[in-house]
């Protein structure tokens, strides 16, 4: 278990690891040193920052990543003599993977001896793989290209063949009036509402972990330090609204890190979002996260962290002392707030828009939220008489957040099940698993089944009551949605779409209108029937996506035009389906990169963002078979908005028929 917790924190070391200066804490030099005619030596050496380390190539695989060599062309050009050998080592056992790791400090030196098999060798390609350590872990990728002769090496650019260029030239469209595609965000919903409505998810998580025996127990203990401890009462309320405000910071700060991926690749977040192994990654976590919940185990940080972060408040005082609580907060309440902030964090990466962003704002509204009790009481401390005692009715809150984040972990199955194209987790599957995921959470509130840690059976009270109906409510609701009674409109987006079924249906287009998956093929129906086309860029795990085509799409002033005017083309942004052979090809950007185009999702990834100079789905834009734009792209909009753009976009069409 303690295993699984240091991958998970390894994760998230990794993403704080981007938050590092620009200078590197590890700077290489490397040579060749002649032996004979066709031996050398391979002499790498990295100089290490105080305070950072690097671990050995033969550090314990169940720890922390090992560093690794791979020599290109070994074994063709050159043969290895002998292992890469290592400069002297430190051994120290890490209370988190409870294994001895190897390691260096202040300096690192690498040594690998080489027999040439192709006396023409002049250089030689070595990557080296490894993960530099202080407080968080950096995963670096460095690679050596090696003179032999002591001649300058000039690394030559990477280039494609005359196929992919020519596949690479096909995707770009000479669109007509493209000035129109850049303003339309004009008609996208309020961006700063979507974040608002975050914040304010964040926010009721927050409330909700204050419920939590890991939090709710210390708040009159805080409360009563800061005001008792303070010189004069002023005083007090002071350092329990700083301490307060450092709970925000430390929450906030903890999504910095994701704001640097949009400069490596502007559909990397997206790719993230979106990977099979990630969905089941998610899915495995929450699911370990709901047993935690459960009472089978407790999830919790190493003891030694809160002890060091505690010792280290009582030492320092004044604001500092401050900020050390507030961090020893956020590690003691780990086990019930990680599996929030884990659903907090799934929840960003299922939501459309910057992903980064709405992660800040989950997080500050989350900190606000856990840190509105201490200045509230500190406030007003008379209100501490009227806080409920602790007991059984929050061991109940936490059961009930482990079924919720179930029902949250079978949505990553999903999404994984979707973009895998595996068709195993059908619509009417996912229904029935959430639908006996709230049976069985009425059934524990209504006091049929206990879990382990549940206290002695006492009196059902008025909370769990309701909240047992609602929860057989909410299953009643899914029943009649597999009954097809209803349209289940509240859920748009989060069950799989209404074409993914087990039983056999006439299109696999949303709501059963004719679409074409692929943009050649789409555009010459479109110059056949003389329609204007419907650009629709999306996604198998796109929430917002689903959202358009249920409740919006569906509407039966919207659905015939859609049906009737135009040409669908929905190209799936997130399709991990295997290109044939024969069309997958590399596709080289201007600045040198090289991508490789091996799926369908790759593929119209690239063609939104080369033509369209946009990576979110949904993603609308509407032109001719000719490839005039007829009206300003649009994405994630209101029922009116949507109707008067598409009315829009064939009244264009028309006039511009008519104008030729």
């Amino acid at each position: 278990m303690k295993h699984i917790l240091g991958l998970i924190l390894m994760v998230f070391s990794f993403f704080l690891g981007f938050s590092q200066s620009d200078n590197d804490p590890a700077i290489w030099t490397y040579e060749a040193e002649k032996i004979s005619d066709t031996e050398y030596k391979l002499i790498f050496k990295a100089d290490i920052y105080e305070g950072w380390h690097i671990y050995s190539q033969f550090t314990d695989e169940n720890g922390s990543l090992p560093s690794e060599f791979t020599f290109e062309k070994a074994g063709e050009d050159y043969e290895l003599v002998g292992t890469t050998t290592e400069s002297e080592t430190l051994t120290e056992y890490s209370d988190i993977f409870e294994v001895d790791e190897t390691f260096f400090k202040e300096k690192a030196v690498f040594t690998q001896k080489i027999k040439l098999l192709n006396p023409e060798v002049k250089q030689v390609t070595v990557d080296l793989f490894y993960q530099i350590c202080k407080e968080v872990c950096i995963p670096k990728d460095e690679i050596f290209h090696i003179s032999l002769t002591g001649e300058e090496i000039v690394v030559a650019e990477q280039n494609v063949d005359q196929r992919s260029l020519d596949m690479s030239a096909a995707l770009m469209l000479d669109l007509k009036n493209k000035e129109l595609l850049v303003n339309g965000d004009k008609n996208a919903v309020n961006e700063k509402s979507g974040l608002w409505t975050i914040f304010v998810l964040g926010f009721l998580g927050g409330l909700i972990a204050l419920l939590t025996p890991c939090v709710f127990p210390m708040i009159p203990l805080t409360v009563s330090f800061f005001t008792k401890q303070g010189a004069n009462r002023s005083k007090g309320i002071a350092n329990a609204l700083l301490y307060g405000f450092f709970i925000v910071l430390i929450y906030f700060l903890l999504s910095l890190p994701f704001h640097l991926f949009d400069s490596v690749d502007s559909q990397i977040l997206n790719t993230i979002a979106t990977n099979v192994w990630l969905n089941l990654f998610f899915f495995l976590i929450f699911i370990f996260f709901a047993f935690s919940f459960f009472g089978y185990y407790e999830l919790t940080l190493p003891s030694s962290w809160a002890n060091k972060m505690d010792s280290a408040s009582s030492k320092v005082g004044g604001a500092f002392g401050i900020f050390f609580m507030a961090v020893t907060l956020a590690i003691v309440s780990f086990s019930c707030t990680g599996p929030i902030l884990g659903g907090l964090l799934g929840s960003t990466a299922l939501a459309e828009g910057d992903v980064a962003t709405n992660l800040s704002m989950g997080m500050t509204g989350f900190g606000v939220a856990l840190a509105l009790p201490f200045g509230l009481f500190a406030l007003f401390p008379t209100w501490l008489n009227s806080l409920p005692k602790s007991g059984g009715w929050m061991t109940t809150v936490k059961v009930t957040l482990g079924f919720l984040e179930l029902v949250l972990a079978f949505k990553f199955l999903s999404n994984a099940d979707l973009v895998g194209n595996w068709g195993i987790f059908k619509r009417e599957i996912f229904l029935g698993i959430w639908i006996l995921l709230f049976v069985l959470l009425s059934l524990y509130l209504f006091g049929i089944f206990r879990f382990p840690h549940d206290g002695p059976k006492q009196r059902l009270s008025v909370g769990r009551k309701i909240t047992a109906v609602l929860s057989t409510a909410f299953a009643i609701y899914l029943i009649l949605g597999l009954s097809k009674i209803t349209d289940l409109k509240l859920l748009s987006g989060f069950p799989p779409p209404h074409f993914y079924s087990i039983f056999e249906t006439e299109s696999d287009c949303p709501l059963g209108i004719d679409c074409f998956k692929d943009f050649d093929k789409g555009i010459a129906h479109a110059k056949k029937v003389n329609k204007p086309v419907l650009l629709d860029f999306t996604g198998w795990a796109c929430v917002n996506c689903r959202k358009m085509e249920e409740t919006v799409w569906s509407e039966p002033d919207i659905y015939p035009i859609l049906k009737d005017e135009y040409v669908l083309i929905s190209l799936y942004i997130d399709d991990r389906k295997e290109l044939p052979s024969e069309e997958q090809f590399d596709f080289k950007y201007e600045s040198g990169r090289v991508k490789n185009i091996n799926t369908v999702g790759e593929k119209w990834g690239t063609f939104q963002t080369l033509n369209f100079n946009a990576a979110s789905q949904p993603y609308y834009v509407i032109m001719s078979p000719d490839l005039e734009i007829l009206n300003t792209a649009v994405q994630y909009t209101d029922r009116d908005t949507y109707k008067e753009w598409l009315k829009k976009g064939v009244s264009n069409f028309k006039e511009l028929g008519q104008l030729k």
